[in-house]
């Protein structure tokens, strides 16, 4: 591992510099409450709190982990895509190098096959896909679920490596106002706010509200292209809740408004006397959404609900004189139903449908209905042994009827081991284009199949213990997945280097095994220490021949550490992943042969932060890829951007250097 000396000294002079200013502020001899308080009781001038842990393990039969605010809080956190820094399960990485995109990676494979969930209601598909991550505020999220594996049936037959559940802040939440303002070396603003009235006893709304806008223009490898697009956006949402003894009601609208301008500097095409290669996406996007709960008996938990959600997506692109506009209809609503016979036996059963519309300019639209039914058993004994099986038919107005089976057992003989058992099928229907357009920015030909469903199998196990030591609880965490796929889109680069073949499968393999380990424990009061190591491999045919998947890491390994002093008025965050190599897939230079069998070699990165808690304020600065790793030739061939042999969709690892940033978080309280 090569780690520069030299920028890390630079950045612990900024971090202690940084330190200094916050400690010259005027401290405050009030005990404050953190993040993660979860009871406070006053003693005249005295506060006692109790906390929970940042990230906690789910309790049913799924395997899963709950990020908290306090898990969030210990990085930047400025999107949904930021959040994972601290998480050993989750990457996030670029899918290009010049228009921003960016996907989550669980399992070892690509964002796509992890269902995107806001409330438990399906979102961000299809169009919305490729800058989903950043369409999610990191200050309006309250928790992120990650469940692995195959879920639960009642959300659809789309969780093929898990799910990514998003908790917003509730409108019933502590009545107040918060803001958040964050600024980076990279010459980027962001500006949050929240606030929640409660009308009544009844009724509460809420307003979320963000701004950004990135206007740096850096090259720092001096490619001629920007590094990161400049990026301005407008998010806003309005919710309301109405809770009385029978009835319960949330709803909500948000509109999303983003430009993206990249691409080739003026500079570097004055110098090429070319015309300038630019690269702009603009998005507006419209959503709604209403939960109706009617409560029959609450001692047993009977109740009926109505879900619904709709969006609208339009998407305006540029790739040099590519021209890509697409809009996006979506329509979801189920029905269900559910009910404890007795503490150990629970019944959810529903109807659902969905209907997608994706209308690409100057291509037939792509449209799809899909109603379905389901039925999920859930038998619990006491906390020993839990178990649950449920399958649901569905009908896809293009691909037919099909029928998903899951099955999950959770077996806890004592209070120190727990263990998960999984199985079950998943279904997904791609749309590859509007899921890929940004591919549309190599110089490659693009080359699309006439898509199929794609089929999976997914197994899985794993076992949580939790040993007793010094007084304090290891927490120790290990797990096997296994997917099979039946049938899939594959995204071929080594068929030809002048093209990109999106094709089925048929007949081919495709197969993912990922294995993990992360343990945490608190070595002493206000300090915790957790270290992972994942293993991935995944294959598919490649280039007609079963090969590593691309441009993916083989492994991941990581050193998260976490402080907090007795009062809790400062917090100290170190972060370190080592990203094992990979494969980089057959490409073309000018006047020279294919490059083929290439392979990238394992690169470090690390971030830290330090926060000061204030009664009603915290402060926080750090930073990002404080080693200054970054991609060489991030971009192929990026001084003939006109050319085939202009690429910057081969990205394996960081595409800018290190960053660093500060903010404030403020707390105005009560309205």
């Amino acid at each position: 591992m090569r780690i520069k000396v030299g920028i890390v000294l630079n950045v612990l002079k900024a971090a202690a510099v940084a330190a200094f200013a916050v400690m010259a502020l005027p401290l405050s001899a009030e005990v404050v409450e953190s993040a993660d308080t979860t009871r406070e009781v006053d003693l005249s001038e005295v506060a006692v709190v109790s906390r929970k842990p940042a990230t906690t393990r789910m309790k049913g039969a799924i395997n899963g982990e709950i990020l908290g605010k306090e898990t969030l809080f210990r990085a930047a956190c400025c999107n949904l895509g930021e959040s994972f820094v601290t998480n050993p399960s989750v990457d996030v990485t670029y899918s290009d190098a010049a228009t921003g995109a960016r996907q989550i990676k669980l399992l070892g494979l690509a964002g796509t096959y992890v269902q995107m969930l806001t409330e438990n209601l399906p979102n961000f598909r299809g169009l919305a896909s490729a800058y989903s991550l950043g369409y999610v505020p990191g200050p309006w999220m309250k928790s992120i679920q990650v469940s692995k594996g195959a879920s639960s049936v009642r959300n659809g037959y789309e969780s093929i490596t898990g799910q990514i559940d998003i908790e917003y802040l509730k409108p019933d939440d502590e009545q107040g106002a918060t803001a958040n303002l964050y600024f980076d070396s990279k010459l980027r603003l962001e500006a949050n706010a929240d606030a929640n009235i409660h009308l009544s006893k009844a009724t509460s709304t809420e307003l979320l509200a963000h701004y950004e806008n990135n206007w740096g223009h850096h090259d720092e490898n001096h490619d001629g292209f920007l590094d990161k697009p400049n990026v301005r956006q407008v998010n806003v949402q309005n919710r309301w809740k109405v809770f009385t003894d029978k009835y319960i009601f949330h709803g909500g609208l948000g509109v999303i408004d983003e430009t993206r301008r990249g691409g080739q500097t003026e500079h570097a095409a004055e110098m090429s006397g070319e015309p300038r290669f630019p690269i702009d996406v603009d998005t507006r996007r419209y959503e709604g959404y209403m939960k109706h709960a009617f409560i029959i008996d609450r001692d047993h938990g009977t109740n009926i609900a109505l879900m619904t959600q709709a969006s609208l997506h339009d998407t305006d692109a540029l790739f040099g004189e590519k021209v890509y506009d697409a809009k996006e209809k979506n329509v979801y609503a189920q029905l269900l139903f559910e009910n404890n016979f007795s503490s150990q036996h629970n019944l959810s059963a529903g109807a659902s449908i969905n209907y997608d519309c994706i209308d690409n300019h100057g291509a037939p639209a792509e449209k799809e209905t899909t109603p379905g039914l389901y039925a999920q058993y859930t038998y619990t004994l006491d906390t020993r042994l839990t178990a649950m099986a449920g399958i649901r038919f569905d009908h896809s107005s293009v691909y037919g009827s099909f029928i998903t089976p899951r099955f999950h057992v959770k077996y806890s003989p004592s209070s120190i081991v727990s263990l998960r058992v999984s199985a079950g099928k998943g279904y997904r229907s791609p749309h590859a284009l509007a899921e890929n357009f940004n591919l549309l920015a190599s110089g490659r030909t693009l080359v699309i199949a006439t898509p199929e469903q794609e089929r999976t199998w997914n197994y899985g196990v794993s076992t949580a213990l939790y040993i007793p030591i010094a007084n304090k609880t290891l927490r120790l965490n290990a797990e096997y997945y296994y997917t099979n796929f039946e049938q899939q889109t594959i995204i071929d680069y080594d068929i030809t280097p002048s093209q990109i073949v999106i094709h089925n499968l048929d007949g081919g393999k495709s197969y993912s095994h990922t294995f993990q380990v992360d343990a945490t424990y608190p070595f002493f009061d206000g300090f915790s220490l957790t270290a992972a190591y994942r293993l991935n491999d995944v294959k598919a045919t490649y280039g007609n021949r079963l090969q590593e998947k691309p441009l993916n890491s083989k492994y991941k390994a990581l050193f998260s550490a976490s402080y907090k002093t007795p009062l809790e008025l400062w917090q100290f965050d170190v972060t370190l992943q080592l990203n094992g190599g990979g494969r980089i897939p057959a490409y073309a230079v000018p006047n020279g042969p294919i490059m083929d069998g290439e392979r990238f070699k394992a690169y470090e990165q690390l971030s830290a932060q330090i926060t000061r808690w204030f009664r009603h304020f915290s402060v926080y600065v750090g930073g990002e890829n404080l080693t200054g790793f970054r991609q060489k030739n991030s971009i192929l061939c990026p001084q003939m951007p006109w050319s085939q042999f202009f690429d910057p969709t081969l990205v394996w690892g960081p595409v800018h250097g290190a960053m660093f940033y500060a903010g404030i978080r403020l707390n105005f309280g009560r309205l």
